[in-house]
């Protein structure tokens, strides 16, 4: 079949990112097209940070095409990303992350530290430069979820400063209190000290230009939160819980804390873990231990999207105690971890499509403030 560059870019017309809700053209993301017999090439850059929906772009690209001009068509798609900056940085700490995503639970035992490692790895296998802080500073465990734990950070000096060099692990750079102190100590510390260390992770550290950092909070509300706040104008959070009700009542203060006025930081989304016990010699069946669709009922309450849910699976334990996050193995529970990822970084890409970038809250005489 003839057809022209013109005809190729009429039919890719029809294709719609659904985020901006416009068609690919329009959004100048056809790059170097090249129209002959039987053959199209082409490229698709995108101007978001590792775009979601780039795969299925691609695809939706290729079947308006084939449809368009027959089956036998050759057709060569390269997808490539432009990286822009989307998030207010902030000179001391964390100066080239573009996006911070706190990662929350208002209750201990839900997963989050879990959920925030095969987040982060998920998002660096995709190509994002990605970062992982654990703030849970009277019990770290991503060391130990990373197969880090006897792990410690150099301290090179640059610029006449030292600096702490983050561990790298699954393309994520890391760090934690717990490549600090013998893990089998107990970290006892006054609410100060503990901020204090937080501190030290963000800003004493070589972490570069990073496209996510993930900071995985300790359970609950604590001066930790604060201290974060405070530090950093954070994209948006996550809350963690697990479908029961108890797990649920915890979720809606975390909720309630990032969505107080003072603090404002966006609830980008919520994560089910526990959702269901599915045994492996009967993968059909569901076995909804902590009760069933707790999460999208708070979901629909409080207007806030499930990224997904994750069932109770005994690999994710396994994972978490050997070092090897799940999202690396190709199961069902790799899928919704990555789902889950995907998802999370739609919501990202409108958040900051929508809306102003955060920023830091000041704390004064004990209530918080925006600070401009």
């Amino acid at each position: 079949m003839i057809f022209n560059e013109k005809q190729v870019i009429e039919i890719l017309q029809k294709v719609v990112h659904p985020v901006s809700g416009k068609d690919i053209v329009s959004m100048n993301l056809i790059r170097d097209l090249k129209a002959e017999e039987n053959r199209i090439e082409f490229a698709l850059e995108f101007t978001n940070f590792n775009d979601p929906l780039k795969s299925a772009l691609k695809k939706a690209c290729i079947g308006e095409l084939r449809q368009a001009f027959g089956e036998d068509l050759e057709i060569n798609v390269d997808v490539r990303s432009r990286i822009q900056q989307v998030t207010q940085s902030v000179p001391q700490y964390l100066a080239g992350v573009k996006n911070i995503i706190a990662v929350a639970s208002g209750k201990g035992g839900v997963g989050k530290s879990t959920v925030a490692v095969n987040l982060a790895v998920a998002f660096a296998s995709s190509g994002a430069r990605t970062g992982l802080i654990d703030a849970d500073i009277f019990g770290p465990s991503v060391p130990k979820m990373l197969k880090a734990e006897f792990e410690h950070p150099g301290i090179p000096k640059i610029g006449g400063k030292d600096y702490i060099m983050p561990i790298e692990r699954f393309g994520v750079k890391t760090l934690s209190i717990g490549f600090f102190v013998n893990p089998e100590d107990a970290t006892v510390w006054r609410g100060p000290m503990a901020s204090n260390a937080l501190k030290q992770l963000m800003g004493d550290a070589d972490w570069g230009e990073l496209d996510f950092m993930f900071v995985d909070l300790p359970p609950g509300t604590s001066d930790i939160h604060l201290t974060l706040v405070q530090t950093v104008p954070v994209t948006g959070a996550v809350i963690v819980t697990t479908p029961q009700d108890v797990a649920m009542a915890d979720a809606v203060k975390g909720i309630n804390m990032f969505r107080n006025p003072s603090v404002n930081v966006p609830v980008l989304g919520l994560i089910e873990n526990m959702s269901w016990f599915t045994p492996e010699e009967l993968p059909q069946n569901r076995y909804y231990i902590f009760g069933k669709d707790g999460c999208k009922k708070l979901s629909d309450q409080y207007g806030i999207p499930l990224l997904g849910q994750i069932p109770l699976v005994q690999k994710i334990r396994e994972g978490g105690d050997s070092g090897e996050p799940s999202v690396l193995r190709k199961d069902t529970v790799s899928e919704a971890f990555k789902a889950i990822a995907d998802n999370l970084v739609l919501q990202v890409a409108k958040r900051n499509a929508e809306m102003e970038p955060t920023r830091i809250v000041e704390i004064t005489k004990g209530k918080a403030n925006i600070s401009h």
